[in-house]
């Protein structure tokens, strides 16, 4: 775990693309980021990284509006999604990015996975369940953390868990794994996150 803990901290910005035309041709695998636009995905990708400015962070909902690269070692991308779901983005923003990001999921060659935020408190909103159906659709393996568990007791962090797990068997057909995760309390599920992005990496070096 400290050799993934090592190897994220050393990660950095890449580029930035407000078009599917300029995403990097070098790419050897990317993980995506995605989530509504107040569910702390920013936050989420600075503890993961152990930097607390990788990824800016805003108490405005929406403020990403690009596809942020973020290389982890030789061409292997986290990649940040514009958030999803904030009223206030004008329409023709939204619309722009609806097409951008379908796109992206249909014919991005080199994207692994998505790890999808969603606050605890309020899981699978319509606008996930379209969210995991086009993950569905392109049989795209998908990872939840459910952020702010650190706001639930612990009753209720385990029965939000565990009420997810039972929607997402029932109505989706990818096998879609799911965890708690808390951006200020690196005890609740940072060690499961890191899991997977190491293993994620491991696989492309192997």
């Amino acid at each position: 775990m400290q050799d993934i803990r090592t190897l994220l901290r050393k990660t950095s910005f890449k580029t930035s693309a407000n078009s599917l035309t300029q995403l990097p041709m070098d790419s050897r695998g990317e993980i995506a980021f995605a989530g509504r636009s107040n569910a702390g995905k920013s936050s989420a990708l600075n503890m993961l990284t152990g930097q607390k400015t990788l990824a800016r962070t805003s108490k405005t909902p929406g403020r990403t509006q690009l596809i942020n690269y973020f290389e982890v070692k030789d061409h292997l991308y986290l990649v940040d999604l514009p958030g999803y779901g904030y009223a206030k983005v004008p329409l023709p923003m939204r619309e722009h990015w609806q097409k951008i990001l379908q796109g992206y999921f249909e014919k991005r060659e080199s994207l692994d996975a998505l790890i999808m935020l969603m606050d605890s408190r309020h899981p699978l909103t319509d606008l996930d369940k379209q969210m995991l159906h086009w993950c569905e659709s392109q049989e795209l393996p998908t990872h939840i953390l459910l952020t702010k568990a650190d706001k639930l007791s612990k009753n209720e962090a385990s029965s939000t868990l565990q009420k997810v797990k039972k929607t997402l068997i029932e109505e989706f057909s990818i096998p879609i794994t799911v965890q708690l995760f808390s951006s200020t309390k690196p005890d609740i599920g940072l060690k499961e996150a890191l899991s997977y992005l190491g293993e994620w990496i491991e696989h492309h070096e192997s």
